[in-house]
């Protein structure tokens, strides 16, 4: 049975094989499956999870190798779209740790995934499936926006015990046609889910007050604060852990690590503060690596972090 689905843009991702090497100077580059739900989708297998991702690539080499990529991880990928006369997204980055990493995207306009229609999506599994984790910028623009808002109202209507909506807020103001729009319809996106996810600056973009989130409809908000650790508020409490320090590579597929590790320990009966703990160690192992999917770690990778560099943690009032 599929735990996890992930919506989100998916494409390939080319860096320079070695840090600190320009995009005007590389030779050479090294290939990997990314984007959001790229990243997520492999984040989540590799932790035991069975996963399914909803997305959508263009009729080309890139994304043949996406295909063949996510299903080599175990990713049930029927769900991922192949649109004809379409280019897979590519986004070029460069490293340069331990805090600059520019990304160049080459997409089509409109992108791939923000085509989707309803007709297109498996609305048996999207609503059923126990957890559910969506990017907030496949609601940049049409039809992509109106179809994925109807996804999260129909998990609302259905909501129980048993299925959990993670709404990522993924802020990447390039993607949207008109980024002033995004607050209005992120604040719409965000009643309909039970966890809210992003970094500080991502909601300060959506002029979100993290605290205040919770009284718009999500149960948990789950905060990167990059060097600073992350928190989780719940009706039980809010916790704080710091970051693990590690030798910074490249800061990109952090998040997602994270975003797939904290989804992860909520599926395997974890509570928030736990997967907190757990989502914090994943972040950081990625972060000490060059790419984004292939860095992501595996269960046993984060348990022995933790062994030998648990972050402190304090709970606030």
């Amino acid at each position: 049975m599929t735990e996890a689905v992930v919506l989100g843009r998916v494409g390939v991702d080319l860096t320079p094989q070695a840090p600190r090497t320009s995009l005007a100077s590389a030779a050479s580059f090294v290939r990997a499956v990314g984007g959001y739900a790229g990243n997520v989708s492999v984040g989540l297998a590799r932790l035991g999870v069975s996963t399914a991702i909803v997305s959508a690539v263009g009729d080309d080499g890139h994304g043949d190798h996406v295909e063949t990529a996510l299903a080599a991880e175990g990713i049930d990928v029927r769900g991922l779209v192949r649109r004809p006369h379409a280019k897979t997204q590519v986004a070029f980055f460069e490293a340069w740790p331990p805090e600059t990493f520019p990304v160049t995207f080459h997409r089509d306009r409109p992108a791939p995934e923000t085509r989707f229609v309803s007709a297109e999506l498996d609305e048996k599994l999207l609503i059923s499936a126990p957890l559910v984790l969506v990017s907030g910028a496949l609601l940049a623009e049409e039809p992509s926006r109106t179809t994925v808002l109807d996804v999260l109202a129909a998990r609302r209507r259905m909501a129980g015990p048993a299925t959990t909506t993670i709404l990522d807020l993924d802020w990447r103001p390039t993607l949207w046609p008109d980024a002033a729009a995004a607050p209005g319809v992120i604040a719409v996106a965000i009643r309909l889910a039970d966890i809210a996810l992003g970094s500080d600056d991502e909601f300060a973009a959506h002029r979100l007050d993290p605290a205040a989130t919770r009284r718009l409809g999500p149960r948990i908000v789950a905060l990167k604060h990059g060097a600073g650790g992350s928190t989780v508020m719940t009706d039980d409490g809010t916790w704080t852990v710091e970051a693990i320090r590690v030798e910074v590579v490249c800061g990109l597929g952090a998040g997602d690590a994270f975003a797939a590790a904290f989804a992860a320990g909520l599926l395997s009966g974890l509570d928030a503060a736990a997967s907190l703990t757990r989502a914090n160690a994943a972040g950081a192992i990625v972060a000490s690596r060059l790419l984004c999917s292939v860095a992501m770690p595996t269960g046993e990778e984060i348990s022995a972090l933790l062994e030998t560099r648990s972050p402190a943690a304090r709970t606030l009032a």
